[in-house]
């Protein structure tokens, strides 16, 4: 990876984390950086010039979902997905491939690739990885994901021991089927929560040299403690100098957890897909805007929120507007839990600038209360069922 692409500007004394800058195709973006998720080319019910208005940096878009609907062709005519979806900054696209063996009694996977039924309409697509290189350069993607074996987190030991050696001769096919356009091309490390596995994996991707790498197959019903051990492992075994993204985390408290190990990217649904359950976060831990002590709440959900839902509606008013499952519900309530991600990710930065990365991180989650544990694990279940039985997408 050439030196100008990332430059680690500072770091912090007592913890891993640090400050860094990203160059990219269509701008540089300082890390740590939270990615919100928009699947099918868009954060569900925001538009791009909501996103800007928060100061949202990049985004993340999901080649699976693309290819179906409405197909890469079409996009590629509309002169790309940053064309398409009226989006000017960075974008990372996902492979697909936790969603497509999340299709698990609908795919077939082979040396070849993954064979697999549309939760759409049925129909049957067959993915190689030189097709998901293809179909994500062609998108146009800042940063592009190469395909894995991302097995079910339930998973034996001996299962997922027989996925690394295909994780790793798929990310080689990606990389010779990649055509280096400024495009960066990420290889992704498995294994489960087993460190043995884990450590096979990183020695072998990252001995591909890719500009940046993530860890995938975690936060999908382990334990805190068991992701947690499995990210103080393996980010022991990635290079100093690239960028390493933690796949699927987002929580506020996950995310000073991750940027504590040294993560420089992450990305999640959460913060949007709690809002549209009336889940807003504060600097106290989240609330149920539902409730009825909101009711007549005439404040902001925050006070010191300076994001536009607080700057001009009341917590009644959203109580109000959830109770008759107005629309603007919605949107409201996501502007204001994506305003608070990136507000804290820039404050996070900050204090790793300023040297104070610690003392942020004590003074969070001293004030923040996180949900229980149990309640945490039995929600990303049920989600996950949800999304077997449905549709594995929340934009």
């Amino acid at each position: 990876m050439p030196d100008n692409l990332f430059k680690i500007i500072t770091g912090c004394k007592s913890t891993s984390a640090r400050l860094a800058e990203l160059a990219l195709l269509h701008g540089a973006v300082r890390t740590p950086v939270f990615l919100p998720v928009g699947s099918h080319a868009t954060v569900r019910s925001l538009t791009p010039g909501d996103l800007e208005e928060i100061g949202i940096k990049m985004i993340l878009c999901n080649a699976y979902h693309l290819y179906l609907r409405p197909g890469i062709d079409l996009i590629v005519k509309a002169g790309g997905l940053h064309n398409f979806m009226g989006w000017g900054k960075p974008i990372l696209t996902d492979s697909g491939g936790y969603q497509i063996f999340s299709l698990s009694s609908l795919r077939k996977i082979s040396e070849d690739g993954v064979l697999f039924r549309s939760h759409v309409d049925g129909s049957e697509h067959h993915i190689t990885p030189e097709k998901s290189v293809s179909m994500q350069q062609d998108l146009g993607a800042d940063i592009i994901m190469a395909l894995d074996v991302c097995p079910d987190s339930g998973s034996k030991k001996a299962d997922l021991a027989r996925t690394i050696p295909v994780t790793t001769r798929w990310a080689e096919r990606c990389q010779r089927a990649y055509h280096n356009n400024g495009q960066l091309l990420f290889g992704i490390i498995q294994g489960g929560i087993y460190r043995e596995l884990r450590g096979t994996s990183a020695e072998q991707i990252t001995a591909l040299d890719f500009p940046g790498y993530a860890i995938g197959g975690l936060s999908l019903g382990e334990s805190k403690s068991d992701m947690w051990d499995t990210v103080d492992y393996t980010v022991k075994l990635m290079p100093l100098d690239k960028p390493r993204y933690l796949m699927g985390v987002g929580s506020p408290e996950d995310i000073f957890e991750g940027i504590t190990r040294g993560i420089d990217i992450f990305d999640s649904a959460l913060p949007t897909r709690v809002a549209r359950n009336g889940a807003l976060y504060t600097r106290k831990g989240r609330i149920n805007i539902r409730r009825f002590i909101y009711r007549d709440k005439m404040e902001p959900v925050e006070a010191s929120c300076k994001c536009f839902t607080c700057s001009n509606f009341t917590a009644a008013y959203l109580h109000h507007l959830f109770k008759c499952e107005e629309l603007l519900a919605y949107r409201l309530a996501t502007i204001h839990n994506l305003f608070f991600m990136n507000d804290l990710l820039d404050e996070i930065r900050r204090s790793i600038s300023e040297g104070s990365f610690k003392e942020k991180k004590m003074e969070f989650l001293s004030n923040y209360q996180t949900t229980h544990e149990d309640k945490r694990i039995e929600q990303k279940i049920r989600s996950a069922e949800i999304k077997r039985g449905k549709e594995f997408t929340d934009c």
